[in-house]
């Protein structure tokens, strides 16, 4: 463990004298901002809620996400360090783990200057704390989710654009996969709506915990890490 949080704190480092990172974080807090003050403008703010900008945060990470990752075992590749990494006396997954640790709290970092917008709501208003505690839930699930398939991705090219590129081709096709229920219908609809991403935030945003959600998240990152660790794994053999 002690390993893993020494890659982790090494990443953490790297993320905040690296340009991009701020870059990211800037545009996501400014997206976020934006939503939030359309949903102030159309409401009254004593009325409004966190929806109005919960909802297309998660849009945003699916963009968001791969560029936050793509670095991450891509540059390895790149500089050739990735072959040092794997000589050393350290497990893959120590590795996978420890750079996904790294990413997700800066994206937990990132996430924490939205506050803000709920502060504002509560001085000015009277919310549901509930909605609040679950848009957020589902926002960190969501991240997690979105950074694994990152990481994922960066695993597979030595090119972050390539990398970032293909993270997104897959986050969108879990997102979208919804839409195609209006062609299909029973069994194969019910199962193309679970695999949706969109479908299990949809009732984080509403204030409500769903354990199959939850389960559906925590899921998806852990399938998405153990085939980064997999695919860590193969460049031994290459």
């Amino acid at each position: 463990m002690r390993t893993t949080l020494v890659i982790a704190w090494k990443e953490i480092k790297t993320y905040f004298t690296t340009p991009m990172a701020y870059i990211v974080a800037l545009v996501f807090l400014a997206l976020t901002g934006y939503y939030f003050i359309a949903n102030i403008l159309g409401s009254v703010l004593s009325e409004a809620s966190i929806r109005g900008f919960v909802v297309p945060s998660a849009s945003i990470l699916v963009l968001m996400a791969p560029i936050l990752a793509m670095r991450l075992l891509a540059e390895e590749q790149k500089l050739g360090t990735l072959e040092l990494l794997l000589t050393s006396p350290i497990h893959d997954w120590q590795v996978v783990i420890g750079k996904f640790l790294a990413s997700f709290a800066f994206f937990l970092g990132t996430l924490f200057f939205t506050l803000y917008y709920v502060v504002l709501i509560f001085w000015f208003g009277n919310p549901d704390t509930g909605p609040v505690l679950t848009g957020y839930l589902g926002l960190i699930l969501y991240g997690a989710a979105t950074l694994a398939v990152g990481l994922f991705a960066s695993s597979l090219s030595p090119n972050q654009i390539v990398a970032a590129v293909v993270g997104f081709g897959i986050l969108l096709l879990l997102t979208v996969i919804q839409m195609t229920t209006r062609f299909v219908g029973g069994t194969a609809a019910t199962i193309l709506n679970q695999i949706s991403m969109q479908t299990h935030f949809d009732d984080f945003s509403r204030g409500v915990i769903d354990l199959s959600s939850v389960v559906y998240y925590i899921t998806v990152a852990v399938v998405f890490l153990f085939l980064a660790i997999r695919s860590l794994e193969s460049h031994r053999w290459r």
